[in-house]
C-alpha cells in the first residue's frame, strides 16, 4: 500500500493506494467518528463490492443506500434518496457517509454529506479509474442541472480516500478508457516526463497491468493533491485541471448527460484546447499532433459531435464555472506540461477552434 496526503492544514486527509484495501478495517476506522455508517452506491457496484466494504465495518450499525446507476441520475431526485434514507434511519451528526463508486456517486454522496445536518464526515472509496484519478480528491461535490454540468454543489473535502486497484479489474473498457483522459491531463497539463511515460506505458494500462496503473494513479493523485494544496476553492491555480472540460462540459451538456462519458468528452475537448493553443502560436504542430496521437491511442475521442456547432458550445460555455464577468476563460497550453488559465483570445478565433471540421483535421494529421 501507498499513502499520500492531500494538505490542507486541519481539512488535511490521506489518500491509501493498493491492492485488496477494500476488506481493511483499519483504514476506514480512524476516519469513523461514531457508530452509524451510510454507504453510498449503486445497482452495479452493490453486487460486486457492497459486501466487502460492509464486512470490513463489521463493528458498525451500517445503512445501505443503493442508487440507480449512470451521470442522468445526478440529480435532485436522486440525491434526494440519500436524504430520505438518512432521516429514515435515524441517523445524526456523528454518522459518516461512504462514497463506494465512481464519480456520480463520490460526487452526490460528498455533496448530501456537505449538506446533511450541515455536515458529516465522508470517506471516498471510488471504484474507476477516473473517480480515483480525479473525481475523489480535492472535495469538488454536487449534481447536474440540465443547464449545466456541476453547476449546483459545494467544496467539501472527505477525511479519507481509499482506493483498491482490484476493482479496475470488474471495469468495463469503455469506463476506463474514460478514466485515461483524466489521467493524460496532468501530463498536459504539470509533468512533461509523466507524458512521456504515459506514451511509453498506455498500452500496459489497457491491459490492466497492475503496476502501470498503480504507477498512473499514485503520479495522478499526488498532481492534483499538490494543485488543490495550493488553491482549494479553485480561485486562481486549480482551473489547470480543467483542461478539456469547458469544452466538454459543453458537449456532456448538450449532447445528454451519459451519452457522452465524461472522460469521452474531456477527450474531445483537449484537441479543440490543443488545437486553440496550436492557433495562438502557443504550441507547436508536433506537439498538437503528439496529444492527438496519445488520446487515439488510449481510445478515446478525438473528434467532438459533428453535429455541434459554435453556438451549441457558446450557450454552455456561458455558464461555466471558470466564466468570470462574461468573459469565457478557457485552460490552454503554453507547451506541453505547462498550462494557462487565459481570456485573452478574439471571439473570432474561439468561434473558429468550435466550428472547425476536427475529422478532417485529425485524418490530415493536423495539417
Amino acid at each position: 500500500m501507498q499513502k499520500l496526503k492531500v494538505d490542507l492544514a486541519e481539512r488535511s486527509y490521506p489518500i491509501y493506494i493498493g491492492s485488496k484495501l477494500l476488506d481493511s478495517p483499519e483504514l476506514y476506522a480512524p476516519h469513523i467518528q461514531g457508530q452509524r455508517v451510510a454507504i453510498v452506491t449503486n445497482e452495479t457496484i452493490a453486487p460486486l463490492y457492497l459486501a466487502r466494504v460492509k464486512a470490513a465495518l463489521a463493528e458498525y450499525q451500517v445503512t445501505e443506500i443503493i442508487l440507480p446507476d449512470g451521470e442522468s441520475y445526478k440529480n435532485w431526485q436522486t440525491l434526494q434518496l440519500i436524504f430520505d434514507a438518512l432521516l429514515q434511519e435515524q441517523h445524526d451528526r456523528k454518522t459518516t457517509i461512504i462514497a463506494l463508486g465512481g464519480g456520480v456517486i463520490g460526487d452526490m454522496a460528498g455533496f448530501a454529506a456537505a449538506c446533511y445536518q450541515r455536515g458529516v464526515n465522508f470517506i471516498q472509496v471510488p471504484t474507476t479509474l477516473l473517480s480515483q484519478v480525479d473525481s475523489s480528491v480535492g472535495g469538488k461535490t454536487g449534481i447536474n442541472h440540465p443547464l449545466g454540468k456541476n453547476m449546483v454543489g459545494a467544496f467539501y473535502q472527505p477525511k479519507a480516500v481509499v482506493i483498491d486497484t482490484q476493482t479496475l479489474s470488474t471495469l468495463p473498457e469503455r469506463e476506463l478508457t474514460a478514466g485515461l483522459a483524466e489521467v493524460i491531463k496532468y501530463g498536459f497539463i504539470y509533468d512533461p516526463q509523466f507524458l512521456t511515460w504515459l506514451e511509453e506505458n498506455i498500452h500496459f494500462m489497457l491491459q490492466l497491468d497492475e503496476q502501470a496503473l498503480s504507477y498512473a494513479i499514485k503520479r495522478s493523485c499526488a498532481i492534483k493533491a499538490e494543485v488543490v494544496a495550493q488553491d482549494e476553492r479553485e480561485s486562481g491555480i486549480r482551473a489547470i485541471l480543467n483542461l478539456g472540460h469547458t469544452f466538454g462540459h459543453a458537449i456532456e451538456t448538450e449532447q445528454g448527460y451519459g451519452n457522452w462519458l465524461h472522460g469521452e468528452a474531456v477527450g474531445a475537448g483537449m484537441v479543440m484546447a490543443l488545437y486553440m493553443s496550436k492557433q495562438l502560436g502557443w504550441i507547436t504542430a508536433q506537439e498538437l499532433q503528439r496529444g492527438v496521437t496519445l488520446l487515439q491511442t488510449a481510445k478515446l475521442p478525438v473528434i467532438p459531435p459533428p453535429s455541434m456547432r459554435a453556438q451549441d458550445y457558446l450557450t454552455h460555455m456561458a455558464v461555466d464555472k471558470k466564466a468570470l464577468d462574461g468573459q469565457i476563460r478557457l485552460v490552454l497550453l503554453q507547451g506541453l506540461g505547462r498550462a494557462i488559465i487565459t481570456a485573452d483570445y478574439s471571439r473570432d478565433l474561439l468561434e473558429q477552434v468550435l466550428n472547425t471540421d476536427y475529422k478532417i483535421l485529425v485524418n490530415n494529421h493536423i495539417a
